[in-house]
């Protein structure tokens, strides 16, 4: 027998806060040790990556990333430290002081389980740690309220949107609408499809806040058995208003699917709603043709600037070369001149003339309510009605939709 008395083993870690100073979250430290004893530890931020990789992190239950304003100029390592801990199961809480609604949903949208304001309100931390212990209950599968009905052909209305350059609005432009398009009330209330064919970066699903699912590759990969009940189950609802199939989770290549598939897309959605938005990659591809002809109206986004002004040329001559139908092309210019800048006026004119192009649509600069609109997942119409660009896009969704009861008139 061993005359050695068996030792106690040390209560493991199950929680650990990371910040760049805990010293600076003094409130923190006292509900740690109020909620936990002496079962946590600090970590900085660099020193959580490569902790998160030893075997005393199998215990961890969940980290406590404290940040404050001077950490927002790293937000890259934040949102991989939450990737790090989700990927091993360690639920995070986010705690944050003086830090940007917009740094705050990106955070959020890496994965944050709980997210507390600092100073933390009274048993507010008790209160996440509990609701992240709270056993899981199954969820209920996720149902549209708009299922789609077999054998309707209502052969709606094809509304695509192409940027030429990068950051040129074509997603703003092509979600603001068909939210626009959804709210009108002439009569029935027009249904509306929007579709992000942008599958390796399209972000209309970020502009309303709306999950990726991993049917939406399912469906896509395919479409030769997909009927209207795999279609109505990969599309989401925005406010019931508005249908939406969003870009896969993932990043996909572009030619994974071909002509047929876009085709077959489009045919069902203009089956089943009045009006169809395309928002489309920056990137030519072989089934840009497809939709070009299935398009009623196209969308051809630039901006007052060199870049725009070439790949402009360049589509034009592209189009033009292989016989494609340049003339459906519509060019918007967004963050048009003011009435009142003379001199903007007269280098939009020296610029559709150099470029034997007319610009159709003049959309004006909303400025920054936009870009946080964008941030916040909400169309413009619900957070900032009187934008200069929000009434512009209304009177457009208005015009399109008396243009095309004035065309099925006269039919």
């Amino acid at each position: 027998m061993s005359s050695e008395m068996p030792q106690p083993e040390a209560n493991p870690i199950v929680a650990c806060t990371i910040s760049r100073d805990v010293q600076n979250f003094d409130l923190l430290i006292e509900d740690m040790e109020s909620a936990l004893g002496e079962n946590w530890g600090d970590l900085g931020f660099a020193e959580a990556l490569a902790f998160f990789s030893q075997p005393e992190a199998e215990s961890l239950e969940f980290v406590a990333l404290a940040i404050d304003g001077d950490d927002e100029d790293n937000l890259v390592l934040m949102g991989e430290i939450i990737t790090q801990a989700k990927s091993r199961d360690i639920n995070v809480i986010l705690i944050a002081e003086d830090v940007t609604p917009a740094s705050l949903h990106q955070l959020l949208r890496k994965g944050a389980d709980e997210f507390v304001p600092y100073p933390l309100p009274e048993q507010e931390l008790q209160s996440a740690i509990d609701r992240l212990n709270k056993p899981e209950e199954a969820p209920e599968p996720a149902r549209n309220p708009h299922q789609l009905q077999s054998g309707t052909s209502r052969e709606g209305a094809v509304i695509v949107c192409q940027g030429l350059s990068g950051g040129v609005g074509s997603t703003t432009l092509a979600t603001n609408l068909a939210w626009e398009l959804a709210l009108l009330q002439d009569g029935d209330k027009p249904s509306v499809c929007l579709i992000d064919l942008d599958l390796q970066f399209g972000t209309v699903s970020t502009y309303l806040d709306l999950p990726r699912r991993e049917i939406v590759f399912e469906m896509l990969s395919e479409t030769d058995t997909m009927d209207e009940d795999i279609f109505s189950q990969a599309l989401l609802s925005f406010q019931d208003k508005l249908q939406v199939l969003t870009a896969p989770s993932d990043i996909i290549p572009l030619d994974l699917v071909g002509p047929e598939d876009i085709e077959r897309i489009i045919e069902l959605a203009r089956s089943h709603f009045d009006y169809v938005l395309i928002d489309m990659p920056k990137t030519l591809v072989q089934w840009t043709e497809t939709v070009l002809s299935k398009a009623h109206v196209y969308f051809a986004l630039l901006e007052l600037d060199m870049r725009s002004a070439q790949n402009a040329l360049r589509l034009k001559r592209a189009l033009q070369s292989e016989d494609l139908p340049f003339e459906k092309l519509r060019f918007a210019l967004n963050r048009a001149p003011k009435f009142t800048d003379l001199s903007g006026k007269s280098r939009v004119k020296r610029m559709a003339e150099s470029l034997g192009i007319s610009i159709d649509l003049q959309l004006p600069d909303g400025g920054k309510p936009v870009t946080q609109c964008g941030d916040h997942g909400m169309p413009l119409a619900a957070s900032v009605a009187k934008n200069p660009l929000r009434k512009e896009i209304a009177k457009l969704a208005q015009s399109l939709h008396d243009l095309g009861h004035s065309e099925a008139k006269a039919a």
